[in-house]
């Protein structure tokens, strides 16, 4: 289990995070929604280890998370890969960095669920479609098993019909791996659709964690309810019955 006990984060002289907490199961979806600044991306930093929490602990089965070997969906496909290489280059780079053995059967079994071909992956960055870019950054991200996958915006990049489609595969590949997924994202109706718990976050608190049945048909707080408002005005959430 992810737990993230009491966090708080300093970005310079401002606090990013504030004495946040939740906790997040193997096999089970996190939604972390909210404005632009409200400190999604620390939070992930955060988890990476990529920033050092001034306060609190962020830890995995009770041990440094690190160890679980979580990986990280980039929100921008094609910035995730080395232009210069053929994709299946950054594929296996971490793959070869932690010495690990993938054979082709799981490779095989992850271009398949991802509907990916495999000689794709012998192209470049620039010769593939966004969609079929994001794909292979989800299979980079499982190639290794990770117990924990973050995916920063991973279908903001994408039209309609393939943020469904990707937004599918995640779903199944997760029931099939049973990895824990916390999924930052904008997009409320795909927190709604396809998340265990949606957290809010406002000027680095949290500020409620709810269902996403609750957080649909009844916020408890004034801003999730604006959030709420809004997301079903622009047509990305239905309004409840």
């Amino acid at each position: 289990m992810l737990k993230v006990d009491h966090v708080s984060v300093k970005r310079g002289a401002s606090v990013a995070l504030k004495d946040v907490s939740f906790s997040l199961a193997a096999g089970k979806t996190l939604a972390v929604v909210g404005e632009s600044g409200a400190g999604k991306s620390t939070l992930i930093s955060a988890i990476l280890g990529l920033l050092k929490p001034a306060q609190g602990s962020i830890t995995w089965a009770g041990a440094p998370v690190r160890l679980c070997r979580p990986a990280l969906v980039m929100q921008e496909p094609r910035s995730a890969f080395n232009p210069t290489l053929p994709l299946r280059h950054s594929v296996f780079e971490a793959v070869k960095a932690r010495k690990l053995h993938v054979g082709d059967a799981r490779l095989d079994r992850l271009c398949k669920g991802l509907e990916l071909e495999r000689d794709l992956l012998d192209r470049r960055p620039a010769a593939v479609s966004i969609g079929q870019a994001q794909r292979v950054g989800i299979l980079r991200a499982l190639i290794a098993a990770p117990s924990l996958v973050l995916f920063d915006e991973p279908l903001s990049a994408l039209d309609a019909v393939t943020q469904k489609h990707t937004a599918k595969l995640i779903a199944q590949l997760q029931k099939e791996e049973g990895f824990a997924a916390l999924i930052v994202t904008h997009d409320l109706g795909y927190a709604v659709a396809h998340a265990d718990e949606i957290a809010v976050l406002k000027s680095g608190q949290i500020e409620e964690v709810s269902t996403p049945q609750d957080f649909a048909v009844a916020p408890k707080s004034a801003y999730c309810r604006v959030l709420r408002d809004a997301a079903i005005a622009l047509g990305a959430l239905e309004p409840a019955e």
